[in-house]
């Protein structure tokens, strides 16, 4: 019987493959798909009869990116807040006076629905011309029930655009109506957001910062989200040291990000509990920041992905090759870990092992790339020459998307 869908002769095709050498790098392999998955993947001379055949000659195959930090779904701009940045506030100076996320909020809260996905499709297809195929997408800029919960049904509207992973992210700030109150609002979150906001999302997170929330609020509202039935992810180490990578680990966190202030203890964490370390060099480089101790999570062995965090303010980069290329310059990835950062370990820094690689059991999700002009058929071209690198193709569980 023909597959649904052949992608033949590709000329480099990296798997990505738990328990492959490197990056599973395989010459002139081909890729079946039929009724959504994966059926073979073997020497092109070997390949089955399809339906539909895409020419892979000469390019470069991947897994489907996957992305595992966005704010993708707001309203609203913050151009001027870089303007200020330039001129020398810091970002937590920023959230303090009720500008940065708070801004956000203002305008998030104004927003319909349609509009709000209208506006996040938009930012999703740029990803997705760049080989992204999942996305996760964190609330955060409603910091009420019903603004929240309308975040993330923004975010599954999108779906038919990339693979949408949603997290709630009630506890991104506290709002300005419950400043002199945050006691109310960590109430709010537990007993009011996240009985609506379970249900249309996978994970729960939380920013324990300095300007944000302390560790104990933290750990309660993940805890509470645990018992919900969310996987758990943080936000942690960015501007303060607050131990909550090392007690987000403990909880069974599947990912912590940022990580520019985790200490031996947190990597100590992460390494004994499996959970994923997510790098964010686009924020580091908007803020001008110090790097997260790379050399010391590869030494204890945390798997390193790497997210846009795509938002408004710190980081407004739509491109995981820029991405890329800012993890191995501002903090010590080699290509291999950046793509690893992009594929498999960014899969499992959402809790999702079928994604970011290729083979039984995966997702049907490949991504083609034509190298950049006299470079040859090889990845590290890719990172090398920093962003612009649209696909050549997108499949999106075994069709062309």
């Amino acid at each position: 019987m023909a597959a649904d869908l052949l992608v033949h002769h590709i000329r480099a095709l990296y798997t990505c493959a738990p328990g492959a050498e490197g990056l599973g790098a395989l010459p002139d392999h081909s890729v079946a798909f039929t009724e959504g998955e994966i059926s073979w993947i073997g020497p092109s001379e070997r390949a089955p009869d399809a339906q539909q055949v895409i020419d892979g000659a000469g390019l470069i195959g991947l897994p489907g990116l996957v992305d595992p930090h966005t704010h993708a779904v707001w309203a609203g701009s913050r151009a001027d807040e870089f303007r200020r940045r330039l001129a020398g506030a810091s970002y937590t100076e920023l959230l303090e006076a009720g500008g940065g996320i708070l801004s956000t909020v203002r305008a998030t809260r104004a927003a319909s629905r349609d509009d709000l996905a209208a506006d996040a499709r938009q930012r999703l297809l740029k990803l997705r011309g760049h080989g992204v195929t999942t996305v996760e997408i964190k609330s955060g800029y409603g910091l009420d029930p019903e603004t929240e919960a309308r975040l993330l049904q923004a975010a599954w509207d999108c779906a038919d655009t990339v693979r949408v992973v949603p997290t709630f992210l009630g506890a991104h700030a506290v709002p300005p109506e419950l400043r002199g109150d945050r006691a109310a609002y960590v109430e709010q979150i537990v007993h009011e957001q996240l009985p609506r906001c379970a249900p249309l999302a996978e994970c729960i997170d939380v920013y324990c910062d300095r300007g944000a929330f302390s560790l104990d609020e933290s750990v309660r509202i993940l805890e509470a989200g645990r018992a919900a039935g969310l996987k758990v992810k943080a936000h942690a180490e960015q501007v303060a040291h607050t131990g909550i990578a090392a007690a987000a680990a403990a909880l069974g966190a599947v990912s912590v990000e940022h990580l520019e202030r985790l200490d031996d203890v947190g990597v100590a964490a992460l390494a004994a509990h499996g959970t994923v370390a997510v790098l964010l060099p686009g924020a580091q480089l908007y803020l001008r920041d110090t790097p997260p101790p790379v050399a010391a999570l590869r030494e204890a062995g945390v798997p390193m992905a790497l997210g846009s965090d795509l938002n408004p303010g710190s980081s407004p980069i739509h491109d995981p090759w820029t991405i890329a290329t800012l993890g191995c310059l501002l903090q010590g990835l080699t290509v291999e870990e950046a793509i690893l950062g992009l594929t498999r370990h960014a899969g499992a820094a959402l809790g999702r092992p079928e994604l970011g690689w290729l083979g039984p059991g995966s997702v049907g999700d490949l991504v083609l790339f034509r190298p950049p002009p006299g470079e040859p058929a090889d990845v590290a071209s890719l990172v090398h020459q920093m962003g612009a690198w649209r696909a050549h193709c997108v499949v999106r569980d075994g069709a062309v998307a």
